[in-house]
């Protein structure tokens, strides 16, 4: 199984030389944008590995907003189309991080017990499945829907960010048409070519987090 695992209340570390201000009642968020560094951060999994995105230099990396209670996420998931995009581009090096930003608030939120039967059942091939009730990763990345997606290059730097596909719906019936932004920037650039679509407007549930 690729799928490594899920932690709550992660730990965010900024990678050296990215200075972020932040007041106490505001949380880090980084200007984040296609051709510059993505911001670090440093997780501890549910085997206990620890990692940071740091780690992947040399590879790309795949960081996926989800939240299963989201009919939008669901498309994505019922389809299978995410979990064979997980499959097909693990399989080819590249690092795939599933983050859930929904707080422990929230009727939508799942403890790690049940975040990790939830990606059994719904067979998920992500790399990393990791939880994040505090929202931390998902401010500092300006993450907004579910799902949110951005792919980082093996230089560190943002090649995409927005959507995982062109039509904003939840009829599984739509992913066929659709052109799938994700398999598009990822197969682009393992090719070597630039990333023609490098930002489009994410759609789907808001991002449920702590007030």
């Amino acid at each position: 199984m690729r799928r490594k695992g899920i932690i709550p209340g992660l730990l965010i570390v900024l990678s050296a030389g990215f200075m972020l201000l932040c007041a106490p009642a505001r949380p880090c968020a980084a200007d984040v944008r296609v051709g510059k560094p993505a911001p670090g951060f440093t997780f501890t999994d549910i085997e206990g590995t620890s990692a940071k995105l740091s780690d992947f230099r040399g590879k790309y990396v795949v960081i996926e907003w989800f939240n299963h209670e989201c009919p939008f996420t669901g498309k994505h998931y019922k389809s299978d189309k995410m979990q064979n995009l997980q499959r097909t581009y693990t399989e080819a090096g590249v690092v795939w991080i599933a983050v859930n930003s929904t707080n422990d608030g929230n009727d939508n939120y799942k403890d790690t017990a049940m975040s990790a039967k939830e990606a059994e059942a719904n067979g998920t091939s992500a790399t990393y499945i990791v939880l994040d009730p505090s929202g931390e990763i998902g401010k500092l990345y300006g993450a907004k829907t579910t799902p949110h997606v951005f792919i980082v290059d093996p230089k560190g730097n943002v090649i995409y960010m927005g959507a995982a596909d062109s039509i904003n719906s939840t009829d599984t019936g739509d992913i066929a048409k659709a052109a799938n932004y994700i398999d598009l920037a990822l197969s682009e650039a393992l090719a070597g070519k630039p990333v023609t679509t490098p930002e489009t407007k994410p759609y789907g549930c808001s991002v449920k987090y702590k007030e």
